[in-house]
């Protein structure tokens, strides 16, 4: 069996394959649709000596699910990585596949890592229960907004959905058919507030389960099970070798510019998981509070440089907790 090199332009209707022999001459390329009898169709053209490339999008990873069956060796590109598109003036999907088929066969593309099914499942739900966490805060921010703009000013308490709140929410009233929109963010939020603490007890079951999560929780102050993101979104900490390079991969680690004698160093990158460096900013905002010499040495930071920069540096600190703290073999 002669070995091929497979791109692939993968869309949300379809996908457009190109297979290349090792010598770059091109034998096939096909458009598939995006269907459980498209990707069969596909599947029949691989074997164990056929290399896929295709490139992280939405779909990714139910495609790369479906080639389970072929034995072909799949590899996720990362886009913001590879550059398959500079020096050339077209760009098409067929250009895009036997760029992406020719980068493989070169050994010249930069894959990312392909998490399992469980840690996949993980991420869906600490990121579902965030993205409702989110949704309930930007209604509680309308709702102030609006009783501002009639006079009322904000709530006696801190958190408009706890008891208290509710309580004070329902009693108040306003002119009009602003009324009715009031009472309907109001319905909106008491729903969302319930399917946000539903999402949360979910997580912390899922973390009290998890020995990764509890070892993080028990050795780590800041650290708490609805930070279960940070396990799901690293999957295997054998992909870090230190702290930096998680650091690096949350897109926590400075804008470098080296040239000569000038050194200029910038804000993050913000290149990496934005879930993860969420959930060690979020981290960090507990774990400047201990009582060791990093809590001392954030706390005379947040005073010289602002909260914000103290904690962006202790959440680097913490990726180096984490990676010391990982239990090795499970």
């Amino acid at each position: 069996m002669e070995r091929q090199y497979i791109g692939v332009d993968l869309h949300k209707a379809f996908f457009q394959a190109c297979a290349l022999r090792p010598s770059g001459e091109r034998v096939w390329e096909t458009r598939y649709d995006r269907t459980p009898e498209g990707i069969t169709m596909f599947g029949t053209r691989c074997d164990r000596e056929t290399r896929i490339a295709v490139e992280a999008t939405g779909p990714t990873w139910a495609f790369v699910d479906a080639l389970q069956g072929t034995e072909a060796a799949v590899c996720v590109v990362d886009p913001r990585k590879t550059r398959l598109k500079a020096g050339y003036a077209a760009k098409t999907d067929r250009l895009d596949a036997r760029r992406l088929a020719d980068a493989l066969r070169r050994e010249s593309v930069v894959s990312i890592y392909i998490p399992p099914p469980a840690i996949r499942e993980l991420r869906e739900i600490c990121r579902g229960r965030h993205q409702v966490v989110r949704i309930r805060s930007r209604l509680m921010q309308t709702i102030r907004a609006l009783l501002v703009r009639h006079g009322l000013g904000d709530p006696p308490v801190t958190r408009l959905v706890s008891g208290r709140g509710l309580t004070w929410l329902a009693a108040q009233h306003l002119p009009g058919e602003t009324e009715t929109v009031l009472r309907r963010l109001e319905r909106l939020l008491l729903a969302v507030d319930a399917d946000a603490r539903t999402a949360e007890v979910e997580v912390k079951a899922r973390a009290a389960a998890d020995p990764i999560v509890t070892a993080l929780v028990e050795g780590i102050v800041g650290i708490g099970p609805i930070l279960a993101t940070i396990r799901a979104e690293i999957g295997d900490i054998t992909r870090f070798r230190r702290g930096p390079e998680l650091a690096s991969y949350a897109g926590l680690v400075p804008r470098v510019d080296r040239s000569a004698d000038h050194v200029w160093h910038g804000p993050i990158t913000r290149q990496g998981s934005p879930w993860l460096r969420w959930a060690f900013v979020e981290a960090a905002v507990h774990a400047i509070k201990r009582q060791d010499h990093t809590g001392r040495w954030a706390r005379r930071l947040a005073v010289r440089k602002g909260g914000l920069k103290a904690r962006v540096a202790l959440a680097r600190v913490l990726c180096n907790d984490i990676v010391r703290t990982w239990p090795c073999g499970v």
